[in-house]
């Protein structure tokens, strides 16, 4: 089983738009939107569905960010996925209330893994 394939079991997806970073509630802070895949899903469809059942937004996952280390938080995949919908749909787990939009400089304080620290840094602008 390949990385693509979620090997690790959690992939965390990173939605970004227009210089802003969707985070979702996670405890007593915020995180990014992220779960198990399915068997056999992609890390990249996996983090695409996540998004979607948790949030309702739209996204498609085009990329995989490669983890930095090799055990905790930092080892599993996050995929890069690209904002498709505007608007969430109706159906979202998640309210309102636990879903927002991070500008990255804030985001990137947030306790993110490094790869994807180091992927916002590489998209702020100046």
């Amino acid at each position: 089983m390949t990385l693509e394939q979620a090997a690790l079991g959690v992939v965390d997806a990173v939605v970004v738009y227009d210089g802003r970073l969707l985070m979702v509630a996670a405890q007593d802070s915020w995180g990014l939107p992220s779960g198990a895949p399915q068997p056999a899903e992609s890390a990249q469809a996996g983090a695409a569905r996540l998004v979607y059942e948790l949030t309702g937004y739209l996204v498609d996952g085009t990329s995989v960010l490669r983890p930095q280390g090799t055990a905790g938080e930092d080892a599993r995949p996050a995929v890069v996925c690209q904002l498709l919908s505007q608007a969430p749909s109706a159906e979202a787990r998640l309210g309102p209330e636990q879903i927002r939009w991070a500008p990255f400089a804030e985001a990137i304080d947030a306790g993110l893994p490094e790869a994807v620290r180091d992927y916002l840094v590489g998209h702020t602008t100046v």
